[in-house]
């Protein structure tokens, strides 16, 4: 049985943004520069931070700057430079309000928009 982030990385890109909105992760499109493109409402719920916040913003510098790091930014660059990437990883997010949550991220590069998106799944 896949998991929820599973089956989102699959159909990712033929969703609609409603259909975004109605899932149980939170889920973030970025450009190839870092650049978000698209932040559901699950994400933006979970994350305590406005949608009209966070749109055309530099997610690793703007938005979540702890994860400007090898571990999370490193993987996109690399991704992106190769024009593959296909990861799933275990990571804690520092918010600026002190909290923390530990997290599961899947990034997946798609060509044909040549973009990453990026799945959190909250356990």
């Amino acid at each position: 049985m896949q998991s929820a982030r599973a089956e989102v990385i699959l159909m990712v890109e033929t969703l609609t943004a409603e259909e975004l909105d109605s899932l149980p992760v939170g889920v973030i499109q970025l450009d190839r520069d870092g650049t978000v493109l698209q932040y559901n409402e699950t994400e933006s719920a979970l994350a305590r931070t406005s949608r009209a916040d966070v749109i055309g913003r530099d997610f690793f510098n703007e938005v979540a700057p702890c994860t400007a790091v090898r571990d999370f930014q490193g993987r996109f660059q690399d991704g992106v430079a190769r024009r593959e990437l296909d990861v799933t990883f275990d990571y804690q997010f520092r918010f600026r309000d002190d909290r923390t949550k530990d997290v599961s991220v899947s990034m997946s590069y798609r060509p044909e928009s040549d973009t990453v998106w990026v799945v959190v799944e909250r356990p």
